[in-house]
C-alpha cells in the first residue's frame, strides 16, 4: 500500500511539473538550455549617423562595413575574439544569436510578441564606462537597444519596449585606452519592471538589485577602445 501511494504522489508531481513548464501559447523562451551564443557587431559609417545624448541618431541610413563575431560556450565565455579592439567613435551595430541543446536558434524567442519581450532587457555590464549624457562632447559610451519589429510583426513602440537582442553601441572617446571587462547579459524580469528601465540604466553596476530578476545570458568578454579617427 505504502508503496503505492509513494507511486501515486509521483505521478501526480510529474504532472503538475508539466502542466507548469508547457506553455499554453507555446512562445515562451527555452530559459535554460542555451548551449551557446555569439555577439556580432558590425561596424556602421554615415554622414548622419551620430552619438546624441543617450541614443544615436541616423541609424537607419547607415553602412554597414565589416562584421566581427565573438563566440560564446554554454557558461557564457568567449571562445573566440574574447579581446575586441573597437575604435573608440565608431558605432556597432551589435546583434545576439543563441542556440538552444538542438543547434536550433532562440534568440527571437526572446521577442516573439509584446507579452513575451516585456520580461526581457539587455544590459551591457561592467567596464565602467562614462555615459555619453555624462560627456563633455558627445565622446562617451551608448549601448541603445533597438528593435523595430517583435517577431508576430506588430511594431516595437518606444525605448521602454526595446530588449536589446539587436542594440548600437559606442565606446567613446573618453573611453580610450584601458582594456574593459564586460558582461553581456540578459535579463529576465519581475513583471512591471521592464517599462522602468531608462537609456541610461545599460550599465548600472546595482542593475541587479534595481531592476529584479534572473539573467538568462551572461556573455563575458573584453573591450579595447582605440584611437579612432578624430572628427
Amino acid at each position: 500500500m505504502r508503496k503505492n501511494r509513494f507511486a501515486a504522489f509521483v505521478l501526480v508531481g510529474f504532472t503538475v511539473f508539466s502542466l507548469t513548464s508547457c506553455n499554453k501559447d507555446g512562445d515562451e523562451p527555452i530559459k535554460e538550455g542555451i548551449m551557446r551564443a555569439e555577439l556580432i557587431l558590425t561596424e556602421l559609417s554615415g554622414e548622419a549617423t551620430e552619438a546624441h545624448g543617450d541614443h544615436f541618431h541616423g541609424l537607419d541610413g547607415a553602412t554597414e562595413g565589416e562584421s566581427i563575431i565573438v563566440k560564446f560556450d554554454e557558461k557564457g565565455t568567449a571562445t573566440s575574439n574574447g579581446h575586441l579592439h573597437l575604435e573608440a567613435d565608431a558605432i556597432y551595430k551589435i546583434q545576439l544569436k543563441a542556440w538552444d541543446h538542438t543547434d536550433k536558434e532562440v534568440q527571437n524567442d526572446f521577442i516573439a510578441s509584446k507579452a513575451v519581450a516585456d520580461t526581457y532587457k539587455a544590459f551591457l555590464i561592467g567596464g565602467d564606462f562614462i555615459l555619453n549624457p555624462d560627456s563633455d562632447d558627445e565622446s562617451g559610451a551608448i549601448f541603445q537597444p533597438r528593435e523595430q519589429t517583435y517577431g508576430d510583426g506588430t511594431a516595437v513602440d518606444g525605448k521602454f519596449e526595446t530588449t536589446g537582442i539587436l542594440s548600437y553601441f559606442t565606446v567613446g572617446h573618453d573611453n580610450e585606452g584601458a582594456t574593459k571587462k564586460v558582461a553581456y547579459v540578459l535579463r529576465e524580469l519581475d513583471p512591471g519592471v521592464k517599462a522602468k528601465i531608462e537609456r541610461t540604466d545599460w550599465n548600472r553596476s546595482d542593475y541587479a538589485t534595481q531592476f529584479p530578476g534572473e539573467n538568462v545570458l551572461e556573455l563575458k568578454f573584453e573591450i579595447h577602445a582605440e584611437e579612432g579617427h578624430h572628427h
